[in-house]
C-alpha cells in the first residue's frame, strides 16, 4: 500500500482501519495486542516518510509490527496470522521483501542498525538509504542495546531511532518543561540553529568550544536525551505518538540530519481499545478474547505446568527462606508474580537482561542462598556463556526452570523450546532433570532446594501430556523409574512431557512395549540403563526436543562408552530444522510426532 500521497485526513483514518483490523484478527487468532496497537501512528508515519522496500525498517521484537504488514501488501493475507502456514507473528523476510531481519528476541534492533549501516556507508548508498530502528522502551533494559549505542555514538553512521516508550518511564519525571523543551529541538529552527552555531563556534578557538559546550549540558540536563546525547547520538523528543502529524514532521527532521538521531516516542499500550489501553500486562499477548467484552475464549481446565511450578516453588519457599529467584521481564509467563508480591526482597524481575540474571544469582549462591532463575527455555539460550562462566564453572548450586520447553506453538521458529537439553548438556558439573506430571513436579522441586550443584529442569508450556501412570515416586539424583515392564523387546524411554506421549503411543499398539521414565538426561541411570539392555535391544525416545545433542544423543554416546553394541536406538526428537509456527497439534502433525502416527512408525 503507497501511503506517500495520503493527506493527514487520510493517515489517520487509515490507521483507525488499521487498528480495526488488528483488533478484528487477534481477538481471533489470539497473538501480540498491546504494543501493536499503541505504535499504529509510529508506523504509518514511517511508511509516509521512508521507504520500505529499500529503506531497512528494523523492529525489536517485531511483535508491535502488524501495522507494517498490513501496509505491505498482507492485508488478506493477515487473516492468516499466527496460524499453521500463515502468517508470522513476527518480522520475516520470506513473507515480504519489507521484513528485513527475522525477529523474535529483545534488544537486537541497534546492533542490526548498525550493521545496516555499515552495509550502506561500504556501498556507498548514503544518500538513497538509512536504516530505521524501533524499539521498546523495555527492550532498552537489556545491555546489547547500549553496546550498539556506544559503537553508533563513535562512528556516527546516519540511522534513526525510533524509541517507542510505552511506559512513560523515561520522561515522566520531567513533564510539561521537558515536553516543551524538547518540541523546541525537534523543530526545524532549533537544528538549523545547532549547525550555524558549531560552524561560528569552529571560527573562534577553544574559548568558545568551552563555553558552547557547557550551556549545551546545562540545557541538556533538564530534558530526558541527557544519556544518548553523551553517547554521540542526537535526541530528540518526547514526542506524541498519536499525533501524525508531528510524527511525520519529526521523521522529516530526523532523516534530513545525516547522522545518528534517537526520536522519543510516547505512546498508549493498547491505543484505540479502551478495555486494553493503558499498563495492563494481561494484554501485551493474548489468546483469542471476545471483542465486545474483552473475556478470553474458554481454556483447558488442566492445570498448566508454569502454575504447578509456581506453586510448588512457593512451598518450598514457604519453608526455607533461603530460596530466591530471578526472572527476565516475564513475571506473569513464569508464574513468579505470586512468589514476588508475598516475598519482594527474595523474587525480582530484572527486566530484558538474561545474563545479568543468571550472573547475579550466581553470587547468591556462592552467598549461601538458593536461587530460581526462572527463564523460557529459548531466552536462556541468551545467557548461555553466563551459565558456564558465572555458575557452573564454580559448581553453584543454581536452578534453571526452564519453562515453555519444546513446541510453544504459534510464537514459531523463534521461541521453541528444543535447545536447552543441546547446549545445557555439554557443561561440566550441570545436572538436567525434567518432571513427567504435577506430582512429579512438585517432587522435583523439593529435590533441587536441597541440591548442591548447578540444575536445569525443563517443562512445556500448557499442561503435561495426560497419561495413566503408576505414582512417581520421589527423586535421587540420577535415577529412573520404570513405569511399564513387558516382554516385547521394545523399550520406551520418555524424558519430561515426552513421558506422556510415549504412554499414549503405547495405548493404540497392540504390542505393549515398556515404559521408562528417564528422569535425568545428566547424569544418566547406568545401573538401569544397563538392565535395560540387556532385555530390551529396541530402544524408542520420546522427548520435545531436538535429536542432535538430545537425549537420543546422549544415551547412544553411554551405549558406545559401555560398548554395548546389540541395541538400536530411534529419536522421536526433533529434526534439524527449525520449528514453524502455528498451532501446536498441527506443528506436531507436520513433524510425525502425533501418537498414532508414532504408533503407526513403530509397527510397520
Amino acid at each position: 500500500m503507497d501511503i506517500k500521497k495520503f493527506t493527514l485526513p487520510q493517515l489517520e483514518e487509515l490507521s483507525q482501519k488499521i487498528r480495526d483490523r488488528i483488533l478484528e484478527v487477534v481477538s481471533t487468532n489470539g497473538g501480540h495486542l498491546s504494543s501493536t496497537l499503541g505504535a499504529t501512528e509510529i508506523i504509518v508515519a514511517m511508511h509516509k516518510v521512508f521507504d520500505s522496500t529499500k529503506d531497512p525498517f528494523i523492529f525489536d521484537v517485531s511483535h508491535q509490527s502488524y501495522a507494517h504488514k498490513l501496509l505491505t501488501n498482507r492485508w488478506e493475507e493477515f487473516t492468516t496470522l499466527r496460524q499453521f502456514n500463515g502468517l508470522s507473528g513476527y518480522t520475516k523476510p520470506s513473507e515480504s521483501p519489507s521484513d528485513y531481519f527475522v525477529a523474535g528476541h529483545s534488544s537486537t534492533s541497534i546492533s542490526l542498525g548498525v550493521g545496516a549501516a555499515k552495509a550502506i556507508a561500504l556501498k556507498n548508498e548514503q544518500d538513497s538509504r538509512i536504516p530505521i530502528v524501533v524499539i521498546g522502551d523495555g527492550a532498552m533494559s537489556a545491555g546489547m542495546a547500549y553496546e550498539a549505542m556506544n559503537e553508533l555514538g563513535d562512528r556516527k553512521y546516519p540511522m534513526i531511532i525510533i524509541l517507542n516508550d510505552n511506559e512513560m518511564s523515561i520522561a515522566k519525571p520531567i513533564g510539561a518543561i521537558s515536553r516543551m523543551l524538547s518540541s523546541a529541538m525537534a523543530s526545524p529552527f532549533y537544528q538549523r540553529f545547532k549547525r550555524k552555531t558549531e560552524q561560528f563556534v569552529d571560527n573562534f578557538g577553544e574559548g568558545a568550544h568551552y563555553l558552547a559546550k557547557r550551556f549545551e549540558e546545562s540545557f541538556k540536563l533538564i530534558t530526558p536525551g541527557i544519556l544518548f546525547e553523551e553517547m554521540g547520538i542526537e535526541y530528540i523528543g518526547p514526542i506524541d505518538g498519536h499525533d501524525l502529524k508531528s510524527l511525520i514532521e519529526t521523521f522529516e527532521i530526523a532523516k534530513g540530519m545525516g547522522k545518528p538521531v534517537l526520536v522519543h516516542i510516547q505512546t498508549i499500550k493498547g491505543k484505540g481499545y479502551e478495555i486494553a489501553e493503558g499498563k495492563h500486562e494481561k494484554w501485551h499477548g493474548v489468546s483469542p478474547f471476545d471483542l465486545k467484552s474483552g473475556t478470553a475464549n474458554a481454556k483447558s481446565s488442566a492445570k498448566s505446568a508454569t502454575q504447578i511450578y509456581a506453586d510448588a516453588l512457593m512451598n518450598q519457599a514457604d519453608k526455607n527462606d533461603k530460596i530466591v529467584g530471578v526472572t527476565a521481564a516475564m513475571p506473569s509467563g513464569t508464574g513468579l508474580s505470586a512468589l514476588m508480591e508475598k516475598y519482594p526482597e527474595r523474587f525480582w524481575d530484572v527486566a530484558i537482561a538474561e545474563q545479568h540474571a543468571v550472573t547475579s544469582m550466581g553470587a547468591l549462591a556462592k552467598e549461601g542462598f538458593k536461587p530460581f532463575c526462572t527463564i523460557y527455555s529459548t531466552f536462556l539460550q541468551r545467557g548461555f556463556d553466563q551459565v558456564i562462566h558465572d555458575v557452573c564453572l564454580m559448581d553453584l548450586p543454581v536452578v534453571f526452570a526452564l519453562d515453555r520447553a519444546g513446541i510453544v506453538g504459534e510464537d514459531g521458529e523463534t521461541h521453541q523450546g528444543a535447545y536447552d537439553i543441546s547446549f545445557l548438556r555439554l557443561i561440566p558439573n550441570m545436572t538436567l532433570c525434567a518432571p513427567r506430571d504435577e506430582l512429579s513436579f512438585h517432587q522435583i522441586i523439593e529435590f533441587v532446594s536441597g541440591y548442591e550443584h548447578p540444575c536445569a529442569i525443563r517443562y512445556p508450556r500448557g499442561s503435561f501430556i495426560d497419561a495413566d501412570l503408576i505414582e512417581s515416586v520421589p527423586y535421587e539424583s540420577g535415577k529412573s523409574q520404570l513405569l511399564i515392564s513387558n516382554d516385547s523387546g521394545k523399550l520406551f524411554i520418555g524424558y519430561g512431557n515426552g513421558v506422556g506421549r510415549a504412554a499414549q503411543t503405547i495405548m493404540l499398539m497392540e504390542e505393549k512395549p515398556s515404559l521408562l521414565d528417564l528422569r535425568f538426561v545428566k547424569p544418566l541411570d547406568s545401573q538401569m540403563l544397563r538392565q535395560m539392555a540387556q532385555k530390551y535391544k529396541q530402544w524408542y525416545v520420546f522427548s520435545d526436543s531436538s535429536r542432535m545433542g538430545g537425549v537420543g544423543s546422549a544415551l547412544l554416546e553411554w551405549l558406545s562408552e559401555e560398548k554395548i553394541t546389540d541395541v538400536s536406538v530411534v529419536s522421536f526428537e526433533y529434526g534439524d530444522a527449525f520449528i514453524k509456527h502455528g498451532n501446536t497439534k498441527l506443528v506436531e502433525e507436520s513433524l510425525g510426532l502425533l501418537p498414532e502416527q508414532l504408533a503407526h512408525s513403530i509397527q510397520g
